[in-house]
């Protein structure tokens, strides 16, 4: 089955200003109007945010924390939010005029860069039909064909709306098949925000200082089993004392939620050999290592492939997608061909498989994953030389387009490892990055991306300001 995307001739956005003007509610008896758009052009500055500072005073009365995802908020970097006004290729611009040179990626789905020309002309031609069918459309037998070739363990998959969707329908899938309840996880990966996975979670749950989060009742969890990252023995003692009640491990195969942390050697090959041995599956959860580490994810990078497989960030280019996916027994539980019920709305939409398509692309093309070995190779051993040499204990590493360094001589093997990383020498570093125009995620506990839009002069720009900074902390 085949669909074509034609592009068309542009899209512009220019001279285009918004703002926001919203009566609070009548206890501060007050209002509020903040500038939103600033002239790209303007480059060169003094440093400030306060039109960040002002719209997030007036988001505060707005949104729980002023935000509408926690990490977001610079909790554990300090200061306020920085409010983006645009973004292009590898850079960003704040409604202050700052200028950055971004890691974050919109959290890992911008590996192509940001609103890439080929994607902005994709999503335009197919608005033209509309936004949201609420049936099926030829798109999402597109994109599945281009998942299902490009993904080892994957034969039939269903596409939902977020990571967190994914993992949710992923997990209920692995306790139908296998008519057990309970599933291991690791501490510090994190999978959504779904009550069975917010145990010993790490990302945004670790950067509040949240253990766990209130509202999710003990029996929802009573089934999640956890053990360190990397440690097989602790693995081999819960299949011990748990014998066939154990329906899945889920895990990152290379953890992006704890910083950036890689599995040691045969690792992944004992998990697998593991699961199969006590007949549970092995999930691998791919949204951020999926078609960032290879084009065939972590799974082709290492050479270890699942029994099923989550995917999201890159295969929405940009847009809110998720996915989950595996080999055909299994899938076939998943309604309306089974009995396992799971649902979405806008599930499939024709925007998010649009720019998947496009950005799948991209992917497929010689050349582009060496191109992102290379230069966050690049970028993570300056960073880690400048560090060396400005007296500091620092340890890193990368795959491909995901990074990640910590503030502590290491190895970083597990989450207990992270949280030996230097904290408040990261809120430094971070807060002199920023006034150097470098974007990293606002936590230690965030793992960084490149794309294919970085550019050999932001690698250099952003190890010189690391120099820098680092000299000065």
């Amino acid at each position: 089955m085949a669909a074509s995307i034609n592009g068309v001739g542009g899209v512009g956005f220019g001279g285009l200003t918004c703002s926001t003007k919203t009566a609070l509610p009548s206890s501060r008896s007050s209002s509020f109007r903040v500038q939103m758009s600033v002239p790209v052009e303007d480059k060169k500055r003094n440093y400030t945010l306060q039109k960040s500072q002002e719209a997030f005073n007036a988001a505060l009365n707005l949104m729980p924390g002023g935000v509408n995802s926690p990490v977001r908020a610079f909790k554990s970097v300090g200061g306020q939010p920085i409010f983006m006004d645009s973004v292009k290729g590898s850079h960003m611009w704040d409604i202050d005029g700052n200028e950055y040179i971004d890691y974050v990626g919109s959290w890992g789905p911008a590996i192509i860069g940001h609103a890439d020309d080929e994607v902005l002309e994709a999503l335009a031609e197919t608005m033209k039909k509309g936004t949201s069918f609420g049936s099926p459309c030829l798109l999402e037998s597109v994109l599945a064909e281009m998942v299902i070739s490009a993904v080892p363990s994957i034969e039939m998959v269903r596409f939902v709306n977020s990571g967190t969707e994914a993992c949710m329908g992923v997990l209920r899938l692995a306790r139908t098949f296998t008519g057990r309840e309970k599933i291991i996880k690791f501490e510090g990966c994190y999978h959504g925000h779904a009550d069975p996975f917010l145990v010993k979670a790490g990302s945004g749950v670790a950067t509040l200082g949240l253990p766990d989060s209130p509202g999710v009742p003990k029996a929802t969890t009573s089934g999640t089993l956890t053990a360190p990252y990397n440690d097989i023995a602790a693995v081999e003692s819960l299949f011990n004392s748990n014998k066939g009640e154990i329906a899945a491990i889920i895990l990152e195969p290379a953890v992006g939620n704890s910083g950036f942390i890689t599995p040691k050697p045969d690792f992944l090959e004992a998990i697998h050999h593991l699961t199969k041995e006590n007949g549970a599956l092995l999930i691998f959860d791919e949204v951020m290592t999926g078609f960032r580490l290879s084009y065939g994810g972590a799974q082709e990078y290492f050479g270890i492939t699942p029994d099923l497989t989550t995917l999201g960030k890159v295969i929405g280019g940009g847009l809110p997608v998720g996915a989950y996916g595996g080999g055909r027994e299994i899938m076939e539980m998943v309604a309306p061909a089974g009995p396992m019920y799971q649902a979405g709305t806008l599930s499939g939409n024709p925007l998010a498989m649009t720019a998947g398509i496009q950005t799948l692309k991209r992917l497929k093309a010689p050349g582009t994953y060496e191109y992102l070995d290379r230069i966050t190779g690049e970028l993570v051993q300056g960073i880690l030389n400048a560090g060396k040499k400005t007296g500091h204990a620092i340890c890193g590493g990368h795959i491909r387009g995901m990074f990640g360094f910590f503030f502590t001589e290491g190895p970083v093997q597990n989450f207990d490892d992270a949280k030996k990383s230097d904290a408040a020498k990261f809120v430094r570093f971070y807060q002199g990055m920023l006034r150097e125009g470098v974007y990293f995620a606002p936590s230690q506990l965030e793992a960084g991306f490149t794309s294919l839009a970085h550019s050999p002069e932001d690698i250099q720009k952003t190890v010189a300001a690391a120099e820098n900074v680092l000299s000065k902390i």
